[in-house]
């Protein structure tokens, strides 16, 4: 998360029973520390790409929208 801006907190909302501060800091340090190792490990698998894919070229270039059709307007 380097260069990142920090995201805005998340409520924590006690269903059942009373948490003291110090249960509640250890649920935040678990979460955050199970947060950061998922992120870790959360990578995209390589696109395979063939080499038909890497030596061939495009047919055309890009349109461009900003000429009138066939150039016979004007």
């Amino acid at each position: 998360m380097s260069g990142e801006e920090p995201a805005e907190p998340v409520e924590i909302q006690v269903v059942r029973g009373t948490a003291n501060e110090e249960e509640l800091a250890a649920l935040i340090a678990v979460l955050s520390e199970a947060f950061v190792a998922e992120e870790a490990d959360a990578v995209a698998a390589e696109k395979h790409v063939s080499v038909w894919e890497r030596s061939r070229r495009g047919l055309r270039g890009p349109l461009r929208r900003d000429l009138p059709w066939g150039r016979f307007s004007g």
